[in-house]
């Protein structure tokens, strides 16, 4: 049984890759969108236990795509977490401020990640 199904919104193929592979080889199952707008889709249609969400996306960014997975009841209580390559207090602090359940640096750490994601499903309830 998988720990749990993971949407990852990422629209560069390399970091999309790394994450993925990272998160089946922990077991997880993973589902994949490469813009805003089609993780809103997946994330309404598929119910993922958590969303990892690139801010900077084609089409609608990561902060709009949260807005519109909140605004759905279906999608309202999924923790979605920031990914960002900008590592700022004032970026952690404006993703936390528009609503995000946590905040990933890039480049990921492929060691760190999975405790990452363990810890993400825990504070969101899904263990």
């Amino acid at each position: 049984m998988s720990p749990g199904r993971i949407l990852v919104v990422e629209d560069n193929p390399k970091n999309l890759k790394l994450v993925r592979d990272v998160l089946q080889y922990s077991g997880y199952e993973v589902l994949e969108a490469t813009s805003g707008e089609e993780g809103v889709r997946l994330a309404v249609e598929e119910s993922p236990d958590l969303i990892l969400m690139d801010l900077q996306l084609p089409g609608i960014d990561g902060v709009e795509a949260l807005r519109q997975i909140r605004a759905s009841d279906r999608t309202r209580g999924v923790p979605v977490v920031a990914v960002t390559a900008f590592a700022m207090d004032h970026d952690r602090e404006r993703a936390f401020d528009s609503g995000f359940s946590g905040y990933v640096e890039k480049p990921i750490s492929v060691r760190r990640l999975p405790q990452q994601i363990r810890d993400f499903l825990r504070l969101g309830g899904v263990t």
